[in-house]
């Protein structure tokens, strides 16, 4: 065994990516083995610091609105290109708001909208957006708004998209692929998860549909049902609809920045993982993207999570080794604490994979 690659997207609440792939190579640093870390994010929870650290950038902070219209600060990123690397999750994320706040009725994405003012008034023109971890399903309208409340009040959003920002290109980072609206969409499918009832569930996708309506109407097409377009509470619809923006999947675009199929070559082992894997680690996440592409060139995979489901199914479709770090009498509570996350990642790596380099 001479080279091993980490790449594991954050433990969510627990965990960055970067700090998980760290407690693994802090064990192995004493052998000679040659092991690259690359921070992980398939565009939610830890996106600015992994596209950031792979594009070499810079943080940047200013003030926004979150998405109860609280003064906060944020960041986002600026590449040497001058390229605005966006977490939207900044200005409008769920773990902006308390368990009692959380309203998506009134969360507002508005926040999303200055922050991007700010990088275009920095002289950036080309964005990469994260979309995940919102606790907003406004759309995308709240984000319009803070970008036309920039510009002098007779210019329509209209022609600021067609004049103002007709040279800004948007490419959006997520593995969220639902429409807008409807039994699949963005109220439908996420609301409830930021605090909606049943009855804000339908008034959120009655209130969808007219938007959607509205906008076809202004802007001559209709993006509502597009891969993605309800991604972040439809925040990826108002991009697809108003700014044209490119939808990728956000684990293939960072792999493709990182370099990581070349980065395989010669490599002996990938270790890839995320906070809870099950089946649906294999609809399109991180670590399935990951998978694919290690597949290509013979090179097994290892898939380390803090809980895993559906064991069987994970190895069916390719990993060679599935694993659970944490001990499973040991709660769920006590396992997302940082330090005891630690622990358990450093007894995982002495007892499995220091055996196969010594």
């Amino acid at each position: 065994m001479n080279k091993i690659i980490l790449a594991i997207d954050s433990f969510k609440g627990c965990m960055t990516s970067e700090e998980v792939e760290n407690a693994i190579s802090s064990s192995l640093n004493s052998k000679e083995i040659e092991i690259h870390n690359i921070p992980m994010s398939d565009g939610g929870e830890g996106m600015l610091e992994a596209f950031i650290t792979v594009m070499n950038g810079m943080i940047v902070e200013t003030k926004v609105h979150d998405p109860l219209m609280r003064p906060i600060k944020a960041q986002y990123g600026i590449t040497p290109d001058g390229t605005a690397i966006i977490e939207t999750a900044k200005a409008c994320g769920l773990t902006l708001m308390t368990a009692e706040e959380r309203n998506p009725l009134i969360a507002t994405t508005y926040g999303v909208g200055e922050l991007i003012i700010h990088a275009l008034q920095g002289g950036c023109r080309n964005f990469i957006i994260g979309l995940g971890g919102s606790g907003t399903s406004d759309c995308g309208i709240g984000m319009l708004k803070a970008i036309s409340d920039s510009f002098p009040t007779e210019k329509t959003i209209k022609d600021i998209i067609y004049d103002e920002m007709r040279d800004c290109r948007f490419t959006l980072a997520s593995d969220v692929r639902n429409p807008l609206y409807g039994p699949e969409g963005a109220a439908q499918i996420f609301a409830p998860q930021k605090g909606a009832t049943e009855y804000m569930v339908v008034e959120l996708d009655k209130r969808a549909i007219e938007f959607a309506n509205k906008s076809a109407i202004l802007i001559g097409k209709d993006s509502s049902l597009e891969p993605g377009a309800g991604a972040a509470g439809g925040l990826g619809y108002a991009f697809l609809q108003y700014f044209n923006a490119t939808f990728r999947s956000g684990a293939d675009l960072l792999l493709d920045l990182s370099g990581f199929d070349s980065l395989l070559n010669g490599t002996d082992l990938v270790i890839t993982g995320e906070g809870h894997a099950d089946a649906q680690t294999l609809m399109g996440k991180l670590p399935e993207r990951i998978l694919r592409r290690s597949q290509l060139q013979n090179i097994p995979v290892w898939l380390i999570a803090g809980r895993v489901s559906q064991s069987n199914k994970l190895l069916s479709e390719g990993f060679q080794r599935v694993y659970s770090i944490t001990p499973e009498c040991m709660p769920t509570e006590k396992a997302v604490i940082p330090d005891i996350a630690r622990e358990n990642i450093k007894r995982w790596t002495d007892a499995h994979l220091l055996s196969i380099i010594r």
